[in-house]
């Protein structure tokens, strides 16, 4: 479980194809803290530390993490956002964060308002159904409040200097996918009105 608050931003050194996947070597100032078996979610997405040295650690993406996630698209230098998996009694300075990536939405526009920067992303429909105004969302990591939704389908999040400038975000480009988990008990919510034989909530 994590909180979508980035803990520092790691860079690829090396991505090289594997059995089933791709193995990741991620420099990240937290490495030698780490222990082989830790979780990390890398751009939102929770992975396995399969090997680790004093300034890099190793991961594993197989064949369904890179379908669903833009990590197939990481090569050597690419940024990425880290966090740690919550410890019991952390404060959950964000919201509830599976590191389980819904599907990679598409960056429609970035704004500057004053200080702060307006990001809108189309949604795929897995977490377009699970989104409400002022909800959360975890975009590449990073824990965000929907700011609006200004058309069907997109969903708006306010970037305050902070984020913008210690976070991945600050990388994004019109018409880059960004990996997108939606709210977990949006889903759960869903989830059981389907079971519940209710349908899809309008």
């Amino acid at each position: 479980m994590f909180s979508g608050i980035v803990e520092a931003v790691g860079r690829i050194e090396t991505a090289e194809a594997v059995e089933n996947g791709r193995r990741l070597r991620i420099v990240a100032p937290f490495a030698s803290e780490l222990g082989k078996g830790d979780s990390v979610a890398v751009e939102g997405v929770c992975l396995t530390a399969v090997d680790v040295a004093e300034a890099w650690f190793d991961v594993d993406a197989i064949g369904t993490t890179l379908s669903r996630s833009t990590l197939g698209a990481l090569a050597q230098g690419s940024p990425v956002n880290l966090e740690r998996a919550l410890a019991l009694g952390d404060r959950l300075g964000g919201h509830m964060v599976q590191g389980h990536v819904d599907g990679v939405g598409e960056v429609v526009r970035i704004e500057r308002k004053g200080e702060h920067v307006l990001l809108d992303v189309r949604l795929p429909p897995e977490v377009d159904e699970v989104t409400v105004l002022h909800g959360s969302i975890a975009v590449a990591g990073v824990s965000l409040t929907v700011n609006a939704l200004p058309a069907p389908g997109v969903a708006q999040v306010a970037l305050i200097p902070y984020t913008w400038n210690h976070t991945t975000l600050r990388e994004l480009r019109s018409g880059d996918g960004v990996n997108l988990e939606g709210d977990m008990l949006g889903r759960f919510v869903v989830d059981y009105l389907r079971r519940s034989g209710r349908g899809r909530p309008g």
